[in-house]
Parts: structure tokens; sequence; C-alpha cells
């Protein structure tokens, strides 16, 4: 008895500190600014909204007026690998979720056994003796210090972190669909470009191999010709190339065999779409990337409290109800009944620096976590400034581009009209022609530039925007 009143104290005492233990605090959060700089040089404001990655992303892709992309977005969100994988993961982790909940509840089981043996304590002495047994098992352990319920918390935002993971893998491959389709079809206009040239440069040759054969002009000038359409003809090649491998990434990204995938080749400007003002600041917070490095976050603060709780003792109530028997005849009558309760409590003293290491491990983990979510939040920041001043430079390049087409193309025809009538020589209209397709091109390549930094803005946001447009001049503030 003295000996049990010596320990009633300080099980007491443990009682108490576990039920006081808290979970440790989180880092310190990144300071938002008030808006983006690139904001700021256009004079619009964004805010920073609280997380919001349920929000719906919208079918954004439909901006770009392509029917074609509507259908590959669609045929990705159905059968791309990589979005499969990551549904399949988050259902192990809500199975997970499950399992813990499961063990907050009592444990009820049905058994049965049968048993012979002999020794001092059977019925018969050292002969031997059947013992047969039936009946219901039941366990239960109380979570007093909370262990049990913050493994659930922690397996709960892993389901979480799992599900945003899941909707920025959906944006993620949405957005290389878009950027690869776009990109193939900038490379089909890009080759539309360099044919038409092809046919220019062919056209130009046989004026120039009449005048040859007509002894107006020199050999050398049928082998220059010759030379820039050979060269010209390789280039449609090498484009065609890279738009077999375009074409062939599209057949992965929406999870077919790239030997039955194919699109024609089509032409026409399609529709640049344009983000109105002040949204994104209300739609950055639903980047999933960033919700899951937050969940994750989240869960390895409790898994902090889970090691913590191990310190703790464990207290565990069982019972047992049945029949037991030497013959199984009698086994279910009443006078065979058995039964028993108990109640277990185990309090740890010494295990070598285990749990201590437990404990510092999981708030390593938790460090871990907590410098991810911040390079996470930094990284959509910069993310969205690098897209929103590609945007305003490509802009203005597109303009400055567009002069020096016009420009080009005006030179080009005055080289073909004096070449014509003798005043000039073919080098001079050769080099007007270069000039001119390599003006064009450029200018094709700034547009394609134009939507590929529109479909990493929309991806830097965390998808579309037209559900939460604000009304008037109101802002959403964090």
């Amino acid at each position: 008895m003295k000996k049990l009143n010596t320990l009633l104290p300080l099980a007491a005492a443990l009682l108490l500190a576990g039920c006081a233990t808290a979970l440790p605090p989180l880092p310190s959060s990144i300071p938002t600014p008030p808006q983006f700089r690139e904001q700021q040089r256009q004079n619009e404001h964004w805010t920073i909204a609280q997380p919001a990655e349920a929000q719906s992303r919208g079918s954004w892709w439909k901006a770009f007026n392509d029917p074609v992309l509507d259908d590959l977005a669609e045929r990705a969100g159905a059968n791309n690998t990589s979005i499969q994988e990551a549904a399949a993961r988050l259902a192990q982790a809500r199975s997970l979720v499950r399992g813990a909940q499961a063990d907050r509840a009592p444990q009820i089981g049905v058994g049965a056994n049968a048993s012979r043996g002999a020794g001092a304590n059977t019925a018969n002495g050292a002969a031997p003796a059947t013992l047969l047994q039936a009946g219901v098992n039941l366990s239960y352990e109380v979570d007093l210090f909370g262990r049990l319920a913050r493994v659930r918390d922690a397996a709960t935002l892993d389901a979480q972190s799992r599900e945003a993971l899941l909707q920025s893998t959906r944006l993620l491959v949405q957005a290389e669909v878009a950027q690869t389709y776009l990109a193939l079809r900038a490379v089909d206009t890009e080759r539309t470009l360099v044919q038409d040239t092809a046919t220019a440069y062919a056209d130009t040759l046989r004026l120039t191999q009449r005048r040859f054969d007509a002894g107006d002009v020199a050999e050398l000038d049928v082998i220059r010709i010759q030379t820039e359409l050979a060269a010209t003809e390789a280039e449609v090649f090498a484009l065609s190339r890279s738009r077999a491998e375009l074409e062939h990434a599209l057949a992965v990204l929406v999870g077919e065999p790239a030997s039955s995938f194919a699109l024609a080749s089509t032409q026409g400007a399609r529709t640049l779409p344009v983000i109105p003002a002040g949204v994104p600041g209300t739609v950055l917070a639903r980047r999933p990337d960033v919700a899951a490095a937050q969940a994750s976050l989240l869960a390895a603060q409790a898994r902090v409290g889970v090691a913590q709780a191990a310190w703790f003792p464990s207290v565990s109530l069982t019972g047992a109800a049945g029949y037991a028997s030497p013959d199984i005849g009698d086994l279910f009558k009443w006078s065979a009944r058995a039964w028993g309760i108990g109640a277990l409590m185990s309090v740890p003293l010494f295990d070598g620096g285990r749990r201590e290491a437990g404990v510092q491990g999981a708030q390593a983990q938790l460090d871990t976590a907590a410098a991810s979510y911040r390079g996470q939040v930094l990284n959509a920041f910069r993310e969205v400034e690098d897209q929103l001043s590609a945007l305003r430079l490509l802009q203005d390049q597109s303009q400055a581009q567009g002069r020096a087409v016009s420009a080009a193309q005006r030179a080009s025809a005055i080289s073909e009209t004096r070449y014509r009538n003798g005043l000039v020589s073919q080098l001079e209209l050769l080099d007007a022609r270069r000039n001119e397709l390599l003006n064009r091109r450029q200018a094709q390549r700034v547009e394609a530039a134009q939507q590929q930094a529109t479909v990493l803005l929309i991806r830097a946001i965390g998808g579309g925007w037209e559900t939460a447009a604000p009304s008037g001049d109101s802002k959403v503030r964090s």
C-alpha cells in the first residue's frame, strides 16, 4: 500500500501533464506583399485571399476558342495516367483515414478454439483432456492523451494533401496539353511560312533558269537560288520532325498510343485569352500545390503530438464472454458459461531514448514541411511575376516585330520588282526574301510565346478565373 500511495501522485501528474500537452506552434508565415510588382506598374491592385483550393477552376482552356483543344483536354482528364495515379494515391490515403478512425472504436470479435493436452492443471491430472471454447472478445483503448485522435487528424490532413495533389496533377496535365497543342499549331504555322517561301524560291528558280538558258544571267545565279531552295526545303523537314514529336507527346498526355494518334494540320489564328485585371489576386490561393504543402505541414504538426503522447500511459479495456467445456455437447449450456473483464495500464519508464528520438524526428519532419511550404509559396509568387512580366514585354515585342514584318515585306516586294526588271542583282533579292522570312518567323514565335505565357499564368494562379471575378471595384481582402 505504501508503494501504491507513492505511485499514485506520479500517475496523476503524468495524467495532468498529458492533458495539458499542446501541439508545437507552426513556423512564422511568409509576409505577403499587398500587390504584385507587375501590377504596380499597371496600377492594378491585386490582393491575396485565404486558401480556397476547393473552388472550381473552370474549363479555362475554352478561352482559346479551339474545339480540338477542348476535346484533347477532356480526353486527358479521363485517360491520363498521371491523373489516374494521383487518384489512386488519394484513395489509398482515404483508406488510411478510415483505418485510423477505426482504431478509436471498440474492437469486437468472435472466436472459437479447441485444445488438448495433459498436465497438473487439467481435470484428469496427467491424463490428456480436451477443452472447447467459444465466445465474444471486446477491446477498447481509452484515448486519454489524444494520441489516437492526432493519428486520425494527421491521416486526414494527409488525405487532404493527396486531394490537393490530385488537383495539382490535373491542372498540370491540362496545362501541358494546352502548351503542347499550341506549340504544335505554332509549328504548323511556321512550317506553312517556310513552305510558302520555298514555293517562292521555286518560282524564282524557274525564272532564273529561263534567263540562264537565254544567256541573260550566269550559272552562279542558278546555283544560288538552288541552294536557297534546298536549304528552305530542309527546314520544312526539320519542322515536320518537331511536329511529329509534339504529336506523340500529345498522345501520351491523352492516354493513347502514339501509333494511332493523329492531328490534322490546320491554319487560322487562335484566340489569345485576356485575364481580367485584379482577378489573379483572388484566385492565387487556390493553387493546389500550395494547399498540398499546407496540409502536409499541418499533418507534420499533428505527428509531433503523436510522438509526444508516447511518453504518457496507455490504458486499454478488455472483456470476454462465452462458453468453455471439455465436451462439445455441453459447450453452449448455461453451466458452461465463462466471462472476464480487465484493464491494462502501461507506463513507459526507460526505452534507451527511443521516444525522445521519435519526438526529435517528428520535429525535424515539421521543420522540413515548413521549409517546403515556404518554398512553395515563394515559388508561386515568382511564377506569377514571371508570366506577368513576360506577357507585358511580349506585347511590346509583338508590336515592334509587327512593324519589322511590314517593312521586310515591303522591301521584299520592291526587290522582286527591281530584280525582274534587271535593276538589282539576285543577291539583293535573296537577301530581302531571307530577311522577310526571318521576321515573319520571329513574329510567329512571339505570338506562340504569348500563348505559352498565358497558359503558364493560368497555371500559376491555379486555374480559370471566371468563377472568382470580383464585381465592380470591390476587392477581396485576406
